[in-house]
C-alpha cells in the first residue's frame, strides 16, 4: 500500500514547484515594470516638474546647449543653426540635423526622447507631444549653474559639477597669472561686429565675457560698465568706439563678413591697436559659454595674454 505513496508525492512536488514558477516569472514581471518605471527621472525645470528619460540616447537641442549636452557626452540628433555654424564643431555634429522650433515634422522623423532649448522658442506645446521638453531662461542662472542644471536634466550632475569646479580652479590661476603680468588694474573690453554693427559686451553674453570678467576678475573700461554690463550688451558706432576700448581688445567677427571698421582712422588709432594688444577671434567660435566653448576661450586666452 505505501508504493502508491511515491508517484502522490512526486506529483505534490510537481504541483507545488509549477506553482513556484509562476510565482517567480509574475515577480519577475513586476520587476520589470518596476525597471522600466524607473527608465525615467523626475527634473524639476523652471516651470514645474516633467518626467524625462534617466539615460537620454537622442536629444534635441534648439537653441544654445548643444556643447553643453555634447560634453556631457550625450548622443545629439538635432541641433539649431548656430551650433551647426561653429567650425570647432564639424565633426562632432556631422550626421546631425540642423532644427529649429518650427521645423516639428524633421523633430519627429529625428525620434528624440528629450528637447531642450531657450524659453523663447515657439511651439512647445507641440513640442512637448513629440518628447519631453525643457526650457530655460537665459540668465536666469549664471553659466556655471546653467551647465549643472543641464547634468541634473541629463541625470549626470556630477560630471557637471566635477567640470564646473576644475574649470573654476582652472580660469583662477590663469587669471592671477594674466593680472601679475599686465597689471591689476589694466582693463579689456569684447567688442564684436555681426551684420554692419558694433557690440560692446557686459560680462555675461559670451564671447568669453564670463571668464575675463567672472572668473579672472580682469577690469572693464568704466563706459563698458556703464552702458554694457546690467543688459549684457550696447551697440556702439565706429565712431565712439574708442571710448569702449579698453587698454586690450578682444575683437569678436565673422570672418566673412564686411569687417571695414578696422580699416578706419579711429579703429588704427585706438591705443591698444597701435599697442599691439588686439586679439581676434571668430564669433562663430566664441559665441556661446558651454564647456567646450569655455574650455577652448580659456586655452586662447593663456595663448595670448600669457604665450602659453
Amino acid at each position: 500500500m505505501k508504493k502508491w505513496l511515491i508517484p502522490f508525492t512526486l506529483l505534490l512536488v510537481l504541483l507545488v514547484s509549477a506553482c513556484s514558477n509562476g510565482s517567480t516569472k509574475e515577480e519577475g514581471s513586476d520587476s520589470k515594470e518596476k525597471d522600466s518605471k524607473s527608465d525615467t527621472i523626475t527634473y524639476q525645470s523652471e516651470n514645474g516638474p516633467v518626467e524625462v528619460p534617466a539615460d537620454p540616447q537622442r536629444v534635441v537641442v534648439l537653441s544654445s546647449f548643444a556643447g553643453n549636452v555634447m560634453a556631457l557626452d550625450v548622443n545629439l540628433v538635432g541641433v539649431d543653426s548656430w551650433s551647426k555654424l561653429n567650425p570647432r564643431w564639424d565633426k562632432e555634429l556631422e550626421g546631425v540635423e540642423e532644427v529649429n522650433d518650427e521645423s516639428l515634422e524633421k523633430i519627429i522623423e529625428l525620434d528624440p526622447d528629450l528637447i531642450i532649448g531657450l524659453s523663447n522658442i515657439k511651439n512647445v506645446d507641440k513640442l512637448n507631444e513629440i518628447a519631453p521638453t525643457v526650457t530655460y531662461t537665459y540668465g536666469k542662472v549664471d553659466y556655471l549653474t546653467q551647465h549643472i542644471e543641464i547634468g541634473k536634466l541629463l541625470n549626470k550632475e556630477k560630471e557637471a559639477q566635477q567640470w564646473v569646479d576644475d574649470f573654476k580652479e582652472r580660469a583662477k590661476v590663469a587669471g592671477d597669472d594674466i593680472k601679475a603680468k599686465i597689471g591689476e588694474d589694466t582693463t579689456v573690453s569684447v567688442i564684436e561686429s555681426f551684420n554692419k554693427q558694433l557690440y560692446v559686451y557686459g560680462n555675461n553674453w559670451g564671447r568669453g565675457t564670463e571668464i575675463l570678467y567672472q572668473e579672472m576678475d580682469l577690469k572693464m573700461p568704466e563706459k563698458v560698465k556703464k552702458q554694457a554690463l546690467e543688459p549684457g550688451y550696447f551697440a556702439l558706432s565706429t565712431e565712439v568706439m574708442p571710448e569702449f576700448a579698453g587698454d586690450y581688445l578682444i575683437i569678436s567677427k565673422d570672418p566673412k563678413a564686411d569687417n571695414s571698421f578696422m580699416e578706419t582712422e579711429t579703429y588704427k588709432n585706438i591705443p591698444a591697436v597701435k599697442d599691439n594688444q588686439v586679439f581676434e577671434v571668430n564669433m562663430m567660435e566664441f559665441y556661446f559659454n558651454d564647456p567646450l566653448t569655455l574650455d577652448y576661450q580659456l586655452d586662447f586666452f593663456k595663448d595670448k595674454f600669457l604665450g602659453n
